[in-house]
């Protein structure tokens, strides 16, 4: 005897209850791929960028006086490393010879080290024979030394960082590597912003020249 064909009817019935796409669905939905697309982005957790504001879609570098961090910035302004630095005891200004930090739009102009071994000393952007240690520390307590990197900063702001009196190439303001003495994350140095050793040359090997970097009296 045949076995009697089944009721696909409360089937059917199930099908028309059940909502044609849901979040997560790996099929588009009927109406398109760019609702499909949509739904997509909508389902996946949101990454909060920053694009940088002086030249949309290149990288970019925050540095922040108040909070004492060096954040570097993608091209989508995805934040991909942040560091704690040390920036001037005198606090923000521009003028030569202030020992202050400016403030600004800057971009990195040049950088010397490249291969340099951590605490080399650079004196006069050479890099010298000799090493920091605790003991040259002990030595020459007040000393800002400049060790393993330097990414130097040119103004880009005529009047404010650039030109005259208040030019941050001309007065030699630096990222630089600093010694284990610092207290990073406090504002210690001369004018320039300081970074642990390891810090300085990640930075360096990830920052090409002309890398837009602004510093932010308020960041």
């Amino acid at each position: 005897m045949p076995l009697a064909a089944p009721d696909m009817k409360p089937l059917f019935l199930l099908l028309l209850l059940v909502p044609a796409c849901r979040a997560g669905d790996a099929s588009p939905p009927a109406d398109g791929t760019e609702s499909f697309a949509i739904q997509a982005q909508l389902a996946a957790p949101l990454l909060p960028t920053e694009p940088n504001p002086h030249a949309y879609g290149a990288p970019w570098i925050r540095i922040g006086l108040k909070s004492q961090t060096l954040v570097r910035f993608d091209e989508w302004g995805r934040e991909t490393r942040r560091y704690l630095v040390s920036t001037a005891k005198n606090g923000p200004g521009e003028r030569v010879n202030s020992y202050k930090t400016p403030r600004g739009w800057h971009r990195v102009c040049e950088k010397i080290g490249d291969g340099v071994e951590v605490d080399r000393i650079i004196f006069r952007r050479e890099v010298t024979p000799w090493k920091y240690t605790d003991a040259l520390h002990r030595d020459y307590p007040a000393k800002d030394w400049i060790l393993t990197r330097i990414l130097w900063l040119c103004g880009m702001e005529p009047g404010r960082n650039l030109g005259g009196e208040v030019d941050s190439h001309d007065r030699n303001i630096y990222i630089h590597g600093a010694g284990r003495h610092v207290a990073f994350g406090t504002p210690t140095s001369l004018g320039c912003v300081r970074m642990r050793g390891d810090d300085v040359i990640e930075l360096f090997d990830a920052t090409p020249v002309g890398t837009d970097v602004v510093i932010d009296e308020n960041g």
